[in-house]
């Protein structure tokens, strides 16, 4: 594992950290994953849990890039707010800086690159998917927003959607909402061509499992493949560990048989 140090489109230097595959060995090259951070103000960190698992990821021979984007804790508060209202900016932007400068390793093959996140993660990877011009061979969604219209009149965290959203999408006076809900992944699915896999649990109050449901039918509208898994018993994370046994195949089935 080891710093990558980048430079966004805005001319600012952004860290991503870098996960190997164990026994690498830089005269191959590794199918590698864009990794992309939920919260969306949480850290890129040493975490561990039954789904999102660098480690794991790394034994089954993926080069992992987690960047430090727009929006995550550390770099200073410019840096941490400027997410806010511009969900679909430059976060996005500095998304791409680093699967692009990565790309330029000869150990990475570019024709064979995924990208994968949760709850904004998971936003990401949807609005990704119509955004990514062809980079990606994969994509999965766990918990993600994929209509924020809709999840703006769902959520349990009404005081975080107003803050981070900047407010109503009925409210046409207000240039950050409108933004904000301009940048739905929903409205970008004309655009979709890229297999994706969504992942959401019945539980989650935080993003509703229709959220997931939603970006599953409309791949299958657009004749994207796609699959859906649903855990009827659990919320915005997977706790029980047979789930977490059954999301860890699911996961490196669906990147195998895309990326391998």
């Amino acid at each position: 594992m080891e710093e990558r140090w980048t430079k966004t489109t805005d001319g600012k230097q952004m860290l991503s950290w870098v996960i190997y595959p164990t026994n690498f060995d830089a005269s191959k090259k590794y199918p590698t994953l864009l990794f992309c951070e939920g919260g969306p103000q949480s850290p890129v960190s040493q975490f561990w849990s039954y789904r999102w698992n660098f480690q794991i990821m790394a034994a089954n021979d993926y080069i992992i890039i987690a960047p430090n984007r727009r929006g995550l804790p550390g770099f200073g508060m410019e840096w941490l707010e400027q997410i806010s209202g511009d969900y679909g900016g430059q976060c996005m932007k500095d998304y791409l800086s680093a699967i692009d400068d990565i790309s330029k390793e000869p150990y990475v093959d570019t024709d064979r690159l995924g990208c994968v996140g949760a709850s904004f993660g998971g936003f990401s990877v949807y609005w990704l998917a119509g955004h990514h011009d062809k980079r990606f061979k994969a994509f999965i969604a766990h918990d993600g927003i994929f209509n924020m219209e809709q999840q703006y009149l769902e959520t349990e965290e009404m005081w975080f959607a107003n803050w981070d959203m900047g407010g109503a999408y009925w409210d046409k006076n207000n240039a950050t909402a409108q933004r904000t809900f301009a940048n739905s992944p929903h409205r970008f699915v004309d655009k979709w061509d890229t297999p994706i896999l969504c992942i959401h649990g019945e539980k989650d109050y935080r993003i509703l499992a229709s959220q997931g449901m939603s970006a599953f039918n409309a791949a299958v509208l657009r004749g994207v493949p796609a699959e859906l898994l649903l855990y009827p018993d659990e919320n915005h994370w997977v706790l029980k560990p047979q789930n977490g046994v059954l999301w860890q195949r699911t996961f490196f089935n669906w990147l195998d048989k895309w990326l391998k």
